[in-house]
């Protein structure tokens, strides 16, 4: 048994291929490093974030509520608004009370946004410093 070190003739052959291996060790290190540093690099401004609160709602006797049908009515408690103007009117008598009630909202699901809409721009006209919106919770699935 023997071993065949150099060659036969004596000359040194050119290696046409090349060794990846030196490159992918080199490749995977430096993805390895990136990996661990964008992170770090990665900045952002640094804000108060608003918190999100449940606050039931208290139904008080001087609070108006105010209903948006899906047609696009405006109910005051179960009485109809005619117009815009007729709801600014109302809006701004009452808005003139101390301490000023607050104005629920209640719009049914399949109202245009645009009608609820109107009746927030009649309390801002009115000068309603207080609007809530009026929703049902999510029914539990069981």
């Amino acid at each position: 048994m023997g071993m065949n070190v150099g060659s036969s003739s004596g000359e040194d052959e050119v290696v046409s291929t090349i060794n990846t291996t030196p490159l992918v060790d080199v490749m995977l290190v430096l993805l390895i490093i990136f990996l661990i540093t964008i992170p770090v690099v990665t900045q952002s401004v640094t804000l108060s974030l608003p918190k999100e609160t449940n606050v039931v709602r208290q139904t008080k006797p001087e609070n108006i509520e105010l209903a948006v049908t899906k047609d696009g009515d405006v109910y005051w408690a179960t009485a109809l608004v005619p117009d815009q103007e007729a709801l600014v009117a109302r809006l701004k008598k009452v808005s003139v009370l101390n301490p000023q009630p607050e104005v629920h909202i209640r719009g049914d699901e399949k109202a245009r946004y645009e009608s609820v809409g109107r009746v927030m721009v009649a309390a801002q006209r009115a000068g309603i410093l207080k609007i809530s919106f009026v929703t049902e919770p999510p029914a539990r699935g069981g």
